[in-house]
């Protein structure tokens, strides 16, 4: 399903501008936020380093993890790739089940496809 930017919501607008906030302060490959169950939010760039690789998504859920969130509502991802990975997509369904709410977007935080985990 594709979506613009101007049908999201506007705790979804939030997650988009974090996201792109965050890619352009590293000049990460990417940038990601999520929105817990909670309706706190964590965002995160890809971590590229020789000893460790995370995507941003992965960083996100890792720290949403890591503060005792229970879920995940929906995911912004903003990067050049046509799809979410599908080590991303089973980290979400592994975390968070059925039903996040997932925007890929590209790096100007222009979201091209909605879907849900």
């Amino acid at each position: 399903m594709t979506s613009t930017s101007d049908e999201l919501s506007a705790e979804d607008k939030k997650l988009v501008t974090l996201a792109r906030a965050t890619r352009a302060r590293t000049g990460a490959a990417e940038g990601a936020a999520v929105r817990d169950s909670d309706g706190r939010t964590y965002a995160a760039a890809t971590v590229d380093l020789p000893s460790l690789q995370v995507s941003a998504l992965g960083t996100c859920i890792a720290m949403a993890v890591a503060s005792g969130s229970a879920g995940l509502e929906a995911a912004v991802v903003l990067t050049e790739a046509a799809e979410l990975a599908a080590a991303d997509l089973a980290a979400v369904r592994d975390f968070a089940g059925a039903g996040v709410v997932l925007h890929l977007g590209d790096p100007r935080g222009t979201i091209g496809a909605c879907s849900t985990s």
